[in-house]
């Protein structure tokens, strides 16, 4: 990954928006944390921890729709703007900025607080 700063935050070059699929994901590795970089199917992208805050699913195997991903393994859904579990359900899992360039997609380095 190639890193730059934009509006004094670190990013990097994580691959372009054809990368992955329309209501799909791909996965990115920071440090010790992965992070899904969705696409939604009106292409807006999201990054978030790959990981449900309920028993720790991967979201990236999840389906995407109306903004959220369905955990695979219990069904949870979490907001891919703000990470927050749906409904009845309570916990929330780490957001990442991403800016798009052209296509490009950028990924903080840092979750958002």
């Amino acid at each position: 990954m190639n890193a730059i700063t934009l509006n004094r935050a670190a990013y990097a070059v994580v691959g372009t928006i054809d990368d992955i699929p329309p209501q799909g994901a791909r996965c990115v590795e920071l440090g010790e944390t992965t992070v899904a970089v969705f696409r939604t199917a009106n292409d807006e992208i999201f990054a978030v921890e790959d990981r449900c805050p309920h028993r720790g699913g991967p979201l990236s195997q999840g389906i995407v729709h109306d903004g959220c991903v369905t955990c695979p393994l219990h069904n949870w859904v979490i907001s891919l703007r703000d990470g927050r579990a749906q409904g009845a359900d309570d916990g929330a899992i780490r957001t990442f900025d991403v800016r798009l360039d052209g296509r490009t997609i950028h990924l903080a380095l840092r979750a958002n607080a």
